[in-house]
């Protein structure tokens, strides 16, 4: 039953999600399930929002980020929960991430005029809805959704094949900080660092290095993993002894596609939530 599990990964309109914080907390309730995870790019702003809804519906919120890396060229993500999210330091970094990612908007943008696909960054904010909270943040599901409502492409996944996916016309990779970095930064800010979909990365070395460098826990059970991944990122939990953890990733819906799946669609049991407080509270006692 769901009333004991937790979907550990979804994201809002503090970051690339169409819901505000507090539907992805009404939609957890609707599937019944006891938990779920606000884990925004690169920003906590979604945080107290769902916390205050979470305490009038009954559903445990938690507190989450997830930052954006590069590692030999990939895009990777780490996950981090029960963070510090008031820590003035972790703040700060935080925010040059977003300007790294703003300068990565830019970067994709101008190729798309150099195709000869007219938008602008204005409107891609002005379409995202974005007010002037300078600690939401623009992503590329912002600018695919313009490029749909514009009619260069006819869906999403056009637009990420095409353009913004990593082989398509658009893509650019600037410099960002490292994997280990991020889970130093989380560990600091005395929260639990795992590593998001592993099976995206397409590079199981890779993966283990992440893991023995010290991540805590890694998300074997995710929308775009099949059986055979979470078979082998199972295997690998436990020869490393690291924390499972299941997520969604639910962006929100556009133009009739739910990315990557509905609130719910892969869950771990609630026990798992003390897992990741415990290796919080140890990695914050580590650094104190």
């Amino acid at each position: 039953m769901n009333e004991w599990y937790a979907d550990l990964h979804t994201h809002t309109t503090a970051s690339d999600g169409t819901n505000p914080p507090k539907i992805n907390v009404r939609m957890a309730k609707e599937a019944g399930l006891a938990a779920v995870g606000i884990t925004d790019h690169d920003t906590i702003a979604g945080i107290a929002e769902a916390m205050e809804e979470g305490k009038r519906l009954g559903v445990e919120v938690v507190p989450g980020v997830e930052i954006s890396t590069v590692m030999d060229g990939l895009d990777v993500h780490v996950l981090g929960y029960y963070i510090d999210y008031a820590s003035p330091e972790f703040l700060r970094k935080l925010e040059q991430l977003r300007n790294t990612r703003e300068r990565r908007n830019e970067m994709m943008v101008e190729r798309l005029r150099q195709l000869g696909i007219d938008i602008t960054m204005e409107e891609v904010v002005a379409n995202a809805k974005r007010g002037n909270a300078n600690d939401e943040t623009i992503g590329r599901p912002h600018i695919a959704d313009l490029l749909v409502k514009k009619g260069f492409v006819s869906s999403m996944q056009e637009a990420f094949d095409r353009y913004l996916g990593k082989s398509g016309k658009a893509y650019v990779n600037p410099p960002r900080i490292h994997p280990f970095e991020a889970i130093d930064w989380i560990k600091a800010a005395g929260g639990c660092a795992v590593l998001a979909h592993p099976g995206l990365y397409d590079d199981d070395n890779l993966v283990r290095q992440i893991i023995e460098y010290g991540v805590d826990g890694i998300e074997a059970y995710h929308a775009d993993h099949d059986a055979d991944d979470e078979a082998r990122y199972l295997e690998m939990a436990a020869r490393y002894r690291l924390i499972v953890t299941a997520g969604s990733d639910f962006h929100g819906e556009r133009h009739g596609e739910v990315f990557h799946s509905p609130v719910g669609a892969r869950k771990i049991h609630i026990d798992t939530l003390r897992l990741l407080k415990e290796r919080a509270q140890r990695n914050l006692n580590t650094n104190e």
